[in-house]
């Protein structure tokens, strides 16, 4: 395991005996409830908190469509005014403020305003709204996969760590009896106190490798609880994993899919059509703008310098002129970002080619690996047979035997471990491949 160094594993000694067959099974904590692969995942997509956010911004992001939408219906206001004016001789006062405005008067009504065209500037806005909240589903979608693949890995690092704890405790228990047979040669003149040090002090690194895989396991089964979206540690015993389907035989089969299946890149891409929705509604800031605009209402307490009721409709064209540059600023700024965000999508391209082939060739070593572990570890438990043999005939030392001992719980650890990475690597490849959306 990574989590150890080579130097540690080695230390666990030869649980080469009946212990060994165990490393293929999860170990079993007390309670007798089992949680699967896929009861994690779902308990993460349920529960946890990154994807609840992702989701709620997703939703957040689509009321922005009806936001942009709203410039199409008309805008109806409701006014309700009353002045009571100190000086009964005036009758208009400086600025903008109407002989009414200084009437005494209660007055109500409304005010309706409806946009007949602004040549299309309203409905770029809606268009880039609606790819924007695209883009944020899409957003959405990677982190379903991203959490998806963060269980996994944490599941499958609870298991390869719970592995390494078998073999740690087969070894303890392996090197306290043999210093126990040693100890007890040795008593009788049979075997050397050498051989009884060398046994004791392995036996002590052997109780110590112990300590050090249970923290490991309580540290992975931490953060498969925090994948999962739980505060509690996770206690429940895990059931094997079902096999990946074989690896392509070559990276390129699953690239078109990739390119298809990606939610990173499709919301980039949505991105992009936002912004080029977006660089159009900015050009069309220097078009005109006509609307039609409505008032009508009652003065039910007024002065004789007004009217007991009212009603008004009229037309109002807005054709900018001149303003110092500014809609030609937003325009080429719209416009660059718009490029800037095409010069993304193709640069995403190429990272999903590169993850592809990378996540495939790790694969394809792990896999491989599995192969070059089993036939070291047959390899291993010969030359610790060899060793046994020579040691009980006088030919071999000490030394010998214990060297055998700890390749030999080497190379079973690294054949438990190396199943484990390649089902994390293989849970990578599926989300380069986009196949875990």
């Amino acid at each position: 395991m990574s989590r150890f160094s080579r130097s540690a594993l080695v230390l666990l000694a030869s649980a080469w005996l009946p212990f060994l067959p165990s490393l293929a099974q999860s170990s079993q904590p007390s309670t007798t409830e089992v949680l699967t692969l896929a009861q994690a995942e779902a308990s993460a997509l349920a529960k946890q908190p990154r994807m609840l956010a992702a989701q709620l911004r997703a939703r957040a992001s689509a009321e922005r469509i009806k936001e942009a939408r709203s410039g199409y219906l008309p805008t109806v206001n409701f006014n309700a005014t009353g002045v009571r004016v100190a000086d009964a001789g005036t009758s208009l006062a400086a600025g903008y403020i109407t002989t009414s405005a200084v009437s005494d008067r209660f007055a109500y009504g409304g005010n309706l305003s409806q946009l007949v065209t602004d040549f299309g500037r309203t409905s770029a806005l809606v268009g880039a709204a609606r790819s924007t909240a695209q883009a944020q589903a899409d957003v959405a979608t990677l982190t379903r996969a991203q959490v998806r693949l963060n269980v996994r890995e944490a599941y499958y690092e609870v298991l390869g760590a719970e592995a390494v704890l078998r073999a740690a405790k087969a070894a303890q228990a392996n090197r306290h009896l043999v210093a126990q047979q040693l100890s007890a040669l040795a008593q009788s003149e049979l075997r050397s106190t050498l051989d009884v040090n060398f046994a004791n002090v392995l036996a002590s690194e052997a109780d110590l490798a112990v300590v050090q895989a249970e923290s490991v396991v309580s540290q992975q089964r931490a953060r498969l609880a925090t994948a999962t979206g739980s505060e509690k540690p996770v206690t429940a015993a895990l059931a094997e994993p079902v096999g990946p389907d074989a690896l392509p035989p070559d990276p390129g089969v699953m690239l078109p899919g990739a390119q298809a299946q990606r939610a990173d890149l499709a919301a980039t891409e949505a991105q992009q059509h936002a912004a080029d929705q977006f660089a159009n509604a900015e050009k069309r800031l220097s078009y005109p703008t006509l609307g039609v605009i409505g008032s009508a209402g009652q003065i039910p307490f007024h002065d004789r310098t007004l009217q007991g009721d009212y009603a008004a409709a009229g037309f109002n064209l807005n054709i900018p002129v001149f303003n110092g540059g500014l809609y030609k600023a937003r325009r080429n700024e719209a416009e660059l970002e718009a490029g800037a965000r095409a010069n993304d999508v193709h640069e995403l391209h190429l990272e999903v080619t590169e993850q592809v082939r990378n996540s495939w060739l790790r694969a394809d070593e792990a896999f491989r690996s599995l192969d070059v572990t089993a036939r070291l570890v047959t390899q291993s438990k010969e030359a610790l047979r060899l060793a046994q043999a020579r040691y009980d005939a006088g030919l071999g030392s000490i030394v010998e035997l214990n060297q055998a001992q700890l390749n030999e719980t080497s190379a079973e650890i690294s054949a438990a471990d190396a199943g484990f990475t390649y089902l994390a690597r293989r849970a990578e490849l599926d989300f380069a491949a986009g196949l875990l959306n």
